[in-house]
């Protein structure tokens, strides 16, 4: 469970960095961008996505998987 919430944190803060290069760069890249129920909140959608992130590491941190 913890390599999971580990992969999904780094999943997350992935499309959030890229989502905020998009807006920054125009880079065509990410997923925040191909989302049409997000036209003009791309920006808010990406900081989501990184504080989801975090949130993600931390409890991903806090499992205490081992025997």
């Amino acid at each position: 469970m913890r390599e999971l919430l580990g992969v999904l944190g780094f999943v997350a803060l992935a499309q959030g960095v890229l989502g905020l290069l998009h807006e920054v760069v125009h880079w065509r890249v990410g997923l925040v961008r191909r989302l049409g129920l997000l036209d003009g909140y791309e920006i808010y959608a990406s900081v989501a996505l990184i504080v989801l992130a975090f949130a993600l590491f931390a409890a991903a941190e806090s499992r205490n998987d081992r025997p």
